[in-house]
């Protein structure tokens, strides 16, 4: 069923989405200046470098296991609802401790490690599995373009300005600015008026709808997900993929603080800031550049495209450990935001195909994979590069994720060559809880009919779609 926009509805819609962006790149700033002054404050307090690992892990650890109930929790609940409460509940962590005696914050830490992996998991899933809801499948692209544009933003803000605001204003304020940040988004979120589920969604035999939800265990909800994506082994395919993608971003993200010592001893982070920057100009541009595509084409960001972001993207950090000259090193850096951004709005696009009964399944699955790559490639590859250079180090994983990208892109050819003479044949993303089949032999493409509520520009029967094309 299609339920009808009123006038200007898609406008609209978009226009509280821009709100929603806006919230979401602030909170995020507030996440990664948290980032570097918890860690900083973890060591501080214990003056144990083991005891900083374990802070650290327990976060990611928390995130892995919140990604095994995330798909259930916002199938059943009110996504908008989960991400105001996820907000809400870092700003009150945060000012817990502010407030904390000092004898008692060293173990407080611990807590607040547990809260911020599973309240940042749950507002993702959720997030990313209501876009289409929000704003249409014809306008997902675009909104999940203005959501990375905004964290790439406030992830370089976030790192530049975290030693500034430790070194002249301390660790509370770096927490008190963290809680504000959280506070505006939530308050931001809860005043717009959006939908963030499909009102005509009705539970599925998987236990997808909300009575399903309500009986299913950790087990089941990835049961629940792995029946839909046996369904749509492109997508299991693609999961599959970012969790070892994950293990290629680990190596980078730990290799790059070694690198930058080698390569300015005196002042390393320096590089690194340098780094970081162009990285996020190189993503902003693509994220930009999808944008607009998204809003002139009618074509689609499908599984192919997906998987040359990947190549292109590994090749790049590849590159930047090879220390190549200022120059080619800065067209390096900018080449590996430029793919990095246009990879995950070709992620995160794809997945938003799958129906919204599943579509928080397929998230939360996700969520966990990536986490899993992400944790378990931060452990290897510190173990590693004990033994050997950065360089060989991110080769080895990142070259990893090229092989399997180059496999699946290769599996994705000549399945599409199999066709023969019939033609691709493009399934729409179903407004039901049925999974949706791949036609036999062949790759299923990302369509440019709204799974959504109609737009004004289907009222007046124009044929302009706003969905990125590669």
């Amino acid at each position: 069923m299609r339920v009808t926009k009123p006038a200007n509805g898609a406008s609209r819609a978009m226009r509280h989405f821009r709100f929603l962006a806006v919230g979401n790149a602030v909170s995020s700033y507030g996440s990664y200046l948290n980032m570097v002054a918890l860690n900083l404050f973890a060591y501080h307090l214990t003056g144990s470098a083991l005891q900083t690992g374990l802070f650290m892990a327990l976060r990611l650890g928390a995130s892995f296991l919140t990604g095994l109930l995330a798909g259930s929790a916002v199938s059943r609940l009110d996504r908008k609802r989960v991400m105001v409460t996820a907000d809400s509940t870092q700003a009150v962590a945060m000012v817990v401790l502010v407030l904390a005696p000092v004898a008692t914050q060293s173990t407080l830490l611990y807590g607040i490690a547990t809260i911020t992996g599973v309240c940042a998991t749950l507002s993702s899933v959720a997030l990313r599995s209501s876009i289409p809801e929000i704003v249409g499948a014809d306008q997902r692209v675009r909104a999940n373009a203005l959501l990375v544009t905004g964290r790439s933003l406030a992830m370089v803000a976030g790192f530049a300005s975290a030693g500034l605001v430790i070194a002249t204003l301390g660790y509370t304020a770096a927490f008190i600015i963290n809680a504000v940040t959280f506070v505006f988004a939530a308050l931001n979120l809860a005043r717009l008026p959006i939908s963030t589920r499909r009102h005509t969604a009705t539970p599925t035999d998987g236990g997808a709808g909300e009575a399903g939800a309500k009986r299913e265990s950790l087990l089941g909800a990835q049961l629940t997900a792995l029946r839909f994506l046996k369904a749509a082994p492109i997508l299991l395919a693609m999961i599959g993929l970012r969790a070892i993608d994950g293990f290629g971003s680990a190596s980078h993200n730990v290799g790059l603080p070694v690198l930058s010592s080698t390569i300015d001893p005196g002042n390393p982070a320096a590089f690194m800031s340098q780094f970081w920057t162009v990285w996020a100009i190189g993503s902003i541009l693509a994220q930009r550049a999808v944008a607009w595509w998204a809003k002139r084409s009618d074509r689609s960001i499908n599984e192919r495209a997906f998987a040359v972001g990947a190549i292109v993207m590994s090749l790049a950090f590849i590159l930047a450990f090879t220390t190549p000259p200022l120059l080619f090193g800065i067209l390096v850096a900018l080449l590996a935001g430029i793919a990095d951004g246009f990879t995950e709005i070709a992620y995160t696009s794809r997945l938003q195909t799958a129906p919204d009964e599943q579509r928080g399944y397929v998230f939360g699955f996700s969520a966990m994979a990536e986490n899993f790559g992400f944790g378990g490639g931060m452990v290897l590859c510190a173990a590693l590069m004990e033994r050997m250079s950065p360089l060989a180090v991110v080769a080895i994983f990142h070259g990893l994720a090229i092989v399997l990208a180059l496999a699946f892109l290769a599996v994705l050819v000549l399945r599409r060559r199999g066709r023969g003479s019939e033609g691709p044949t493009e399934p729409e993303p179903a407004t039901t809880g049925a999974p949706v089949p791949e036609p036999a032999g062949g790759v299923p493409e990302v369509v440019n009919r709204p799974t959504g509520p109609t737009t004004e520009r289907d009222k007046a029967g124009m044929t302009e779609h706003s969905e990125a094309g590669t």
